[in-house]
């Protein structure tokens, strides 16, 4: 990754004088310098002073942001680009480095929002990589405060909330649930779906197709928020064996009705994970063994590269993800970092351990083990 550079005024400036037709020599006696001065700008060897930044602005008829290169803001593919890099970066290269790059760009545009949201959400996704906790809680405390600072200053409702539920999460992770409850409660008010009275806005202006965009976008929005539903109340009713059941039974109806598997395969490896959990924690381990066995065939499936997609079902929603997020359909770590977390949720689960010698979770082992080295 390239060094971050926060003033191009050389290059701004030298473009502007030759694109106007101006000598060096006319620039320095309109700002009353040397002509070495303005060469010395233009190579960057040295900066105007700041008084004079006023009147060279003027010169050119530019905003001082415009003179020196800054850009305060990043457009939304701007934003997909560097995600991405620095997700690879995670993946591959240093980690330290990475986190520095991230702190670059948050420095340097602390006024953009949405990629704010992204950096906290870097920090995030990978601070399970931190060499140590302390580390990792520094991190997890960084991306909270970059949340804070969105939620306050945003005039997107929509970002705004997800910062919100960002913040909660970071003090979940860092063990204080006291903070996190602060933040999540009371419930905010029932806000009414906005989605079907968009839908019969377009309708009722003959644009039918945009109308089936929206309503897709929310079914799925919907189904894959009641799968993590699901996964959280199976995850608290391991000790009730007939709730847990009945979850099980009705998620799996569930996700075979959306064809979740495809769809969005990151929840399910969530689902069969703790599906697997519970039936070990009820001391079923045969069940819990045909529940792994489903968590490794579908990390073998044809379902890479990883990302947000529709299906002939929603068949506008690939258009809405690029339209409407900030990522598109980029997930938040890159795919090597998703393969190397679905080996190790299995192999360093303390849940399992009483499993490891049983040839089918070897066997397990062995086909996710595969798909880590791919």
């Amino acid at each position: 990754m390239k060094e971050m550079k926060e003033i191009h005024l050389g290059r701004v400036l030298a473009e502007n004088r030759r694109r106007r037709g101006v000598t060096q020599d006319e620039l320095a006696e309109f700002m009353g310098v040397s002509k070495a001065a303005v060469s010395k700008w233009e190579t960057e060897i040295s900066y105007p002073d700041i008084l004079l930044l006023p009147r060279l602005a003027a010169y050119f008829d530019l905003s001082i942001d415009e003179l020196m290169g800054y850009e305060p803001q990043m457009d939304k593919e701007g934003i997909r680009k560097m995600h991405r890099s620095i997700a690879e970066e995670f993946a591959s290269g240093s980690f330290d480095m990475a986190v520095e790059h991230c702190r670059e760009y948050a420095k340097k545009y602390y006024s953009c929002y949405p990629l704010l949201f992204q950096i906290a959400s870097l920090l995030v996704n990978h601070s399970v990589m931190a060499s140590d906790q302390q580390e990792r809680d520094r991190l997890l405390e960084e991306a909270a405060g970059y949340c804070r600072r969105v939620k306050q200053e945003t005039d997107d409702l929509d970002l705004g909330q997800n910062a919100h539920h960002m913040e909660a999460y970071c003090m979940l992770a860092l063990g204080r649930p006291e903070e996190a409850l602060a933040l999540l409660e009371p419930e905010p008010p029932e806000r009414i779906a906005a989605e079907p009275l968009l839908a019969l806005a377009w309708t009722m202006k003959g644009n039918t197709r945009a109308a089936k965009k929206i309503l897709q976008a929310a079914i799925y929005k919907n189904v894959t928020m009641l799968v993590s539903l699901f996964t959280s109340y199976m995850d608290i009713c391991k000790t009730d064996r007939e709730k847990f059941e009945e979850s099980c039974l009705r998620l799996r109806g569930m996700a075979e009705i959306f064809r979740l598997e495809e769809l969005h395969p990151g929840n399910m490896f969530a689902c069969y994970l703790t599906m697997a959990q519970g039936w070990t924690a009820l001391g079923e381990k045969e069940k819990a063994l045909e529940v792994l066995e489903r968590y490794a065939d579908l990390a073998e499936a044809d379902i890479y590269p990883l990302h947000l997609r529709g299906d002939d079902y929603f068949d506008l929603l690939d258009e809405w993800l690029d339209e409407n997020l900030s990522l598109g359909e980029d997930l938040p770590r890159d795919e090597s970092v998703i393969r190397r977390s679905m080996m190790q949720a299995v192999s360093e689960n303390p849940a399992f351990a009483e499993l490891k010698e049983e040839p089918r979770f070897r066997r397990i082992m062995g086909k996710l083990a595969r798909q880590e080295e791919i």
